[in-house]
């Protein structure tokens, strides 16, 4: 009974605070789907405007919770999204290119990082934002990091950052495949290779052909897929640097419960027996996780910590975005010239 009463006196407390995010996160929705910007933007951009609800409010306690749990239940039903078969039917040259570009973007970017002064994990962070999944994955990548003072406010710009450089890909980079004459299996490569949102690589995909969504889309899904490793990389990350911080007894988890999640649901999901209506929903329950979570940081940050970022971690997202695109290019060249991409 205890038990019961302490569940029932915290869901109380929790409520007004997820009602303030779910708010935020269906007018962000809307504005979205009217406008045509990120969701995830003006989750954000909404979210900042109410940050007052976070200060010692009723409100603060259920932001707190949306901003840190909702986050990792919706990274979790991601894998819903994503089955083996995918991966398998475009054959190993695209999956080649997926794990090549995922890997050096984010290598690269952590040593990058560290010589401009950040901490390497910052790099981590943005470097798998940029070559992952967009704000998906530095919301992923941030709920596996270990704690910092500084953390919240570079999840934040991060998302922004991404946010905004993946919508300028979805306008530029279809321009950019015909301009470079690709068919639609190559222009789907490079554009679900390197766009870093999955509702961007859509809109772009599409916008060329039928046949260069779909491959666009899986290739993207493929990427999506690589958050498991990179969690994994991350949480491996916390352990050894908080090796000299705190007891063995407090160290944290190799793999996160999220992480955990994700494997399972891409497992299951990839047997077939899901019904259609449970994957689709899953995904979509899923977006509104992601996107309350963005609501709840954006209520917890101040504007004016962003305006103090200066312009290096902007030229650091922006340098990152480029190199991927390179990358890829640079891949399917090579691959297309070795007979591994078609």
């Amino acid at each position: 009974m205890n038990a019961v009463a302490t569940l029932g006196t915290r869901g109380r407390s929790f409520f007004p605070g997820l009602m303030a995010c779910g708010v935020v996160a269906a007018a962000a929705t809307f504005l979205s789907e009217h406008y045509g910007a990120p969701v995830m933007l003006f989750a954000l951009l909404l979210g900042m405007a109410m940050n007052f609800l976070s200060v010692d409010g009723v409100c603060a306690p259920g932001i707190a919770f949306t901003a840190r749990e909702l986050l990792r239940l919706g990274v979790a039903l991601l894998g819903l999204r994503i089955t083996i078969a995918q991966v398998e039917a475009l054959g190993w040259g695209p999956v080649g290119i997926v794990i090549l570009s995922v890997v050096v973007t984010i290598t690269v970017s952590m040593v990058v990082a560290r010589l401009m002064g950040f901490q390497s994990i910052f790099g981590l962070l943005t470097g798998g934002a940029t070559a992952i999944c967009g704000a998906s994955a530095a919301l992923a990548l941030s709920a596996a990091l270990p704690a910092h003072p500084l953390k919240e406010r570079a999840t934040l710009f991060t998302v922004i950052g991404v946010s905004a450089l993946s919508t300028f890909a979805m306008i530029v980079y279809p321009m950019i495949a015909r301009t470079l004459g690709l068919d639609p299996q190559g222009a789907g490569i490079f554009l679900g290779g390197t766009i870093h949102d999955v509702a961007q690589v859509v809109g772009a995909g599409y916008s060329l052909s039928k046949e260069a969504g779909d491959v666009a889309t899986l290739v993207k899904l493929m990427r999506v897929a690589m958050l498991l490793p990179v969690i994994v990389f991350a949480a491996m990350l916390t352990r050894a640097r908080s090796n000299g911080a705190v007891a063995e007894g407090e160290r944290p988890p190799l793999l996160p419960w999220f992480a955990v999640g994700f494997a399972v649901l891409v497992a299951i999901n990839s047997t077939g027996w899901l019904p259609q209506a449970v994957q689709a929903g899953g995904s979509k329950l899923s977006s509104w996780f992601l996107v309350a979570a963005i609501s709840g940081i954006g209520m917890k940050t101040q504007l004016k910590d962003l305006v103090t970022v200066g312009l290096k971690p902007v030229l650091l997202m922006f340098g990152e975005t480029i190199f991927l695109a390179l990358l890829v290019l640079g891949l399917m060249h090579f691959g297309h010239a070795n007979g591994l991409v078609g």
